[in-house]
């Protein structure tokens, strides 16, 4: 009996032992396969820079590194196109886009999360379907008013069929939906108004996710390429997006620059994701938390 007694212990240790040795092992495991997916990720990045870098003659080397890197590529972009123009005005118009959709997005999300009011769930269906329309479908009819306004070749032409967001309202939404009804209940016992509720207790307490929504929308806007190219008709009023096409033509494609347009045109987005990163890990924390 006293041997058995003794030997129970020792057995749960060995099991823990061999639970904690395969814990590790999973947990080396999986950040093998994270780092090796990361790898496969930023590759293409890391190729668009290093041909970037590339003399015309050397484009379509093998190496990992170039041999006879230069800048002259980032040169001949520079002044090829107004990529500096280019890029103040893609910023601007994601820059705006991005603030009016969250917005917009606050105010419709806050609307169908706090009343309820006459139709309501078939405006909220509505709402969603907008979102299953492809571009294309509304292309021509947003051009025509465009065109009718007088607005072609302008910044606000690329600006005014955004000022709404299905994906902003659904996403805001749901995450008021699971905001704790205490805490509102709490401010209006203060004396707050729904305005003041809105933008002194929600808004702050939804960071996270505004931060996420906000890099998704930024990206899109950024990335948009045939609205832009169905609407501009000059470099000086365009997009980054269009400036890099230019250096594609039935001649050939410059890949020297054109990498190197397509270099200067990501900067913008990686500073973005860097400075909200821990507002987007927070995010997905407390999605996970709920």
């Amino acid at each position: 009996m006293t041997t058995d007694a003794l030997a129970l212990p020792r057995r749960a240790r060995r099991a823990s032992s061999a639970s904690g040795w395969l814990k590790g092992f999973d947990l080396a495991g999986g950040h093998v396969v994270m780092a090796l997916l990361s790898l496969f990720c930023l590759f293409p990045v890391y190729w668009m820079i290093v041909t970037s870098l590339r003399p015309a003659n050397k484009v379509f080397e093998r190496s990992l590194w170039p041999t006879a890197a230069s800048l002259d590529n980032y040169t001949y972009a520079l002044n090829a196109i107004p990529i500096g123009q280019m890029l103040v005005n893609t910023l601007i118009v994601a820059a705006i886009v991005t603030v009016v959709q969250l917005i917009t997005g606050l105010l419709a999300a806050y609307a169908f999360a706090r009343w309820r009011f006459p139709f309501d769930k078939l405006v909220h269906v509505l709402i969603a379907l907008t979102w299953l329309v492809p571009l294309q479908v509304v292309m021509i009819p947003n051009y025509l008013l465009i065109a009718n306004a007088g607005l072609l070749d302008s910044l606000t032409a690329l600006i005014l069929p955004h000022f709404a967001s299905a994906l902003a309202v659904l996403m805001l939404l749901q995450a008021m939906r699971s905001f704790p009804n205490e805490v509102l209940e709490a401010a209006r016992m203060d004396g707050a108004g729904s305005w003041r509720v809105l933008w002194e207790v929600v808004t702050p307490n939804l960071r996270g996710t505004i931060a996420s929504l906000a890099i998704l929308i930024f990206i899109s806007t950024w990335n948009e390429y045939f609205w832009p190219l169905l609407l501009t008709r000059t470099p000086e009023h365009s997009v980054i997006q269009i400036g890099i096409q230019m250096f594609m033509t039935s001649e050939g494609t410059q890949w020297g620059p054109l990498m190197a347009a397509s270099t200067l045109a990501s900067l913008p987005i990686f500073i973005l994701y860097i400075v909200l990163q821990q507002q987007v890990v927070s995010s997905f924390m407390k999605s996970g938390i709920r």
